[in-house]
C-alpha cells in the first residue's frame, strides 16, 4: 500500500494541505500604487475630497515652526477635551498603526487574542514582538457579530475593531464592555468610529472599564494618511508605559497642528455631517449591489466601506482593474478567503460608474 506521500503524488487521498496563511502586511494602498495610481480608488477607506482647504491652511501655517522640536501639549489637551478626559489619559501617535506596535512591545501579555476578520496590523505587530497570537474567528453566517463568550477567559490582551475593518460591522458597546476585566487589556480600534453617525457604540471617553485602551485615527475622515496622526485613550499608567516605548518627538509639528484643528467644534460638526453623508452614499451602494444575485453583502454595514462575497472574486477584481476600478482583496484577512472583496463607499456618481463596470464583468 503506498504511503500517504506517495498517494498524494499519485492523486490518491493524501493529507489535505493547510490553507495558505493570510498576508498580514497587505493593505489597500497596494492596489493604487505606481502605474495603478490613476484607478478609481475603492480599495482605500480614506474619505475623498480631503483634507479640506481650511485644514490644509492650518497644516501649512505650521511649517513656519519646523525649526523647533515638536511640542504636543496643545494637541494633547485638544484631544483630551474632545473626549472629556484628563490629558494624562491621552497619547498622540504617528497614526494608529504606531499604537499597535507600542502595545505589542510595551505591555506584558501571556495570551494575546485578536478578533478576526479585522485590520491585520495588530496581529502582525504582536507577532513581530515575539508573541504567539490566538485568533477568534467571527462567522459570516452570523453576520460577523461578536459573541463575547467566544473570547477565551484567560486572554489577557484582546484586540477588536469597532466598526470592524473589513466587515463594517458595528458591535454593541455593551458587548465590548463585557470583555473588560481586571488583569486584561481590552484594545478597541475605533479608527472608523467618527464615520458612524452619532458615534453610537463608541467607548472613547469611558473611564469605568478596567484595562480599556481605545485607538483613534484622524487619517480616514480627514484625508491625512500621508501625515500619520492618531491617538490612544487609556488609563494614565498604560499611557505612561506606551510613552516610554516611543522614540523622542514621534509626531511631527504639522501632524500636531492637524490633531488640534480636527478637535475644534467646527471640525467635529463637519465630521458629523460627513458621517451622515457617508451613510446615505453607503445605502445607495448597497441598493445597487442588491441588483446582482451573485453578490452577498456582510452586515448590516456601519462603516465607510462594505464587504461583499461573490464567486470568482479574484477574476472579478482583475477585470475591474481593466475597467479602471481598484477594490480591496479579502483573502489577506484571517477568517475570509478569495471570494471576498471590500469596497470603499464613494459618492453616488462613482458608485453608478462602478456598478456599470461590475455588471459588465458579471455579465
Amino acid at each position: 500500500m503506498p504511503s500517504p506521500t506517495a498517494a498524494a503524488r499519485l492523486g490518491g487521498p493524501g493529507p489535505a494541505a493547510p490553507p495558505p496563511e493570510p498576508d498580514l502586511r497587505h493593505h489597500g494602498d497596494a492596489e493604487v500604487r505606481g502605474a495603478d495610481a490613476g484607478l478609481t480608488d475603492l480599495a482605500v477607506n480614506v474619505r475623498t475630497g480631503t483634507p479640506p482647504a481650511w485644514l490644509k491652511a492650518r497644516i501649512a501655517a505650521s511649517l513656519d515652526g519646523l525649526a523647533a522640536y515638536p511640542d504636543g501639549r496643545a494637541a494633547r489637551r485638544a484631544v483630551a477635551a474632545r473626549h472629556g478626559l484628563p490629558t494624562e489619559r491621552v497619547l498622540l501617535t504617528s497614526g494608529a498603526a504606531e499604537a499597535f506596535v507600542l502595545l505589542a512591545r510595551a505591555l506584558p501579555a501571556r495570551r494575546p487574542v485578536v478578533v478576526h476578520p479585522q485590520f491585520t496590523e495588530p496581529e502582525a505587530a504582536l507577532r513581530d514582538a515575539g508573541h504567539e497570537v490566538g485568533r477568534v474567528l467571527l462567522d459570516a453566517r452570523d453576520g460577523f457579530r461578536l459573541d463575547p463568550a467566544a473570547v477565551p477567559e484567560d486572554a489577557d490582551l484582546v484586540v477588536v475593531g469597532n466598526p470592524t475593518n473589513p466587515t463594517s460591522v458595528l458591535h454593541p458597546a455593551e458587548a465590548l464592555a463585557s470583555l473588560a476585566r481586571p488583569g486584561r487589556t481590552l484594545v478597541v480600534d475605533e479608527a472608523f468610529m467618527d464615520a458612524v453617525p452619532g458615534e453610537r457604540a463608541a467607548l472613547a471617553g469611558r473611564t469605568d472599564l478596567p484595562g480599556l485602551v481605545v485607538l483613534r485615527s484622524l487619517t480616514k475622515t480627514w484625508g491625512l494618511a500621508g501625515l500619520r496622526i492618531g491617538y490612544v485613550l487609556a488609563a494614565p499608567d498604560t499611557v505612561a508605559a506606551l510613552e516610554r516605548a516611543q522614540p523622542l518627538w514621534p509626531v511631527s509639528s504639522p501632524a500636531l497642528a492637524a490633531a488640534e484643528a480636527c478637535c475644534t467644534p467646527r471640525a467635529l460638526a463637519e465630521a458629523a455631517e460627513a458621517a451622515e453623508a457617508i451613510a446615505v452614499d453607503r445605502d445607495h451602494l448597497l441598493a445597487r449591489l442588491g441588483e446582482f444575485r451573485q453578490i452577498r453583502t456582510a452586515g448590516p454595514a456601519a462603516g465607510p466601506f462594505v464587504l461583499i462575497r461573490l464567486p470568482d472574486a479574484d477574476r472579478v477584481r482583475a477585470a475591474l482593474r481593466d475597467r479602471g476600478f481598484a477594490v480591496r482583496r479579502g483573502d489577506t484577512f484571517p477568517g475570509l478567503g478569495p471570494d471576498w472583496l471590500r469596497l470603499a463607499v464613494r459618492d453616488r456618481a462613482t458608485t453608478d460608474r462602478f456598478v456599470t463596470a461590475l455588471g459588465e464583468v458579471l455579465g
